[in-house]
């Protein structure tokens, strides 16, 4: 593979670009995810933002009691490395938690605190996207002082919802006891153009991760690509496998200009220019710059990549 036939689309992707600030602002009031953080990060994507959230608790005669109204927002945290959640309930409860994926244990630590339960030491979950779902847990013994954990799901996750459940858990999980349950609706749903772009951003951490894996899955199932020099490729599967990178080569520089994005229905086109340079495995940095072209389509309500074509100025 040509070195230069690696480098797709995607805007603004800058390795070592810590002192560009992915914080809250009034252009991006939940943050941004910092494209330097752990690909893991954007297991909460979907969720950033507020939602309007019914939740319902079980009493302590194990009925379930009377359902309360919530909002949950998510935002990103730590200069985009993070993700920080709170929590306000009818009842005058907040709650948040501060969300960490430490790469060296390859797993999200989640420490919870609340104005209702004050602590010297934050009660915290750890755990990892399981599926398209998230699940943590804490170690919990039942009222009989059977062994167990609690734990916690977030399932269901789209951008424009999700549900969560918490429950109490056997050591081998064949018994199951919920306990708690909360389900959803972003606020301010993103557009479709919005959507595209969060697409993007992921993309990117994918592709500066070398995980080719998770950029095959941004293409549809039917996607294709169009490198220079090369016959068309079709299918995730035959798309996974051009995406791999050469041994020892490393992307260090990334920038996409968009010149337009345009919906059309369940189809939508982008196309502008890009530019960046990469490390080979001699340690030679390699220039580079071009034109791009993408088709997007939606499917099941998702934005995939459907045409991809680029091509070198």
């Amino acid at each position: 593979m040509k070195l230069y036939i690696v480098f797709l689309l995607f805007p603004i992707l800058v390795h070592g670009q810590s002192n560009i600030n992915f914080e809250s602002s009034t252009e991006f009031p939940y943050g941004r995810l910092n494209p330097e953080a752990p690909k893991e990060v954007a297991d909460y994507a979907p969720m950033i933002g507020t939602c309007d959230c019914i939740s319902t608790k079980r009493n302590a005669d194990q009925t379930w009691g009377e359902s309360q109204k919530m909002t949950w927002t998510f935002k990103y945290i730590l200069n985009g490395t993070a993700v920080q959640d709170e929590s306000f309930k009818e009842d005058g409860s907040h709650s948040g938690s501060i969300r960490q994926f430490v790469a060296d244990s390859s797993r999200w630590y989640v420490h919870w605190y609340s104005n209702k339960t004050p602590s010297t030491k934050l009660p915290s979950w750890e755990g990892n996207k399981r599926g398209d779902s998230i699940v943590l847990y804490k170690e919990q013994k039942a009222p009989n002082g059977s062994d167990g954990f609690l734990r916690l799901t977030f399932k269901n996750i789209t951008p424009k919802s999700f549900n969560w459940v918490g429950e109490w858990v056997n050591t081998s999980e064949t018994i199951v006891f919920p306990t708690w349950k909360i389900d959803c609706i972003k606020q301010n749903p993103a557009s479709d153009k919005e959507r595209i772009l969060q697409n993007i951003t992921a993309f990117s951490v994918a592709y500066m991760r070398g995980d080719a894996k998770a950029i095959a899955e941004f293409y549809s199932e039917d996607g294709k690509i169009f490198p220079a020099n090369s016959d068309i490729i079709s299918g995730r599967e035959a798309i996974e496998k051009r995406w791999v990178m050469p041994e020892g080569v490393k992307g260090i520089y990334h920038k996409v200009t968009p010149s337009e994005i345009t919906i059309i229905e369940n189809y939508a086109y982008d196309y502008g220019y890009y530019e960046g340079k990469t490390l080979s495995k001699e340690k030679e940095e390699l220039s580079f710059k071009g034109k791009y072209v993408i088709v997007w389509k939606k499917t099941d309500d998702e934005w995939k990549i459907y045409l991809d074509i680029w091509n070198r100025l």
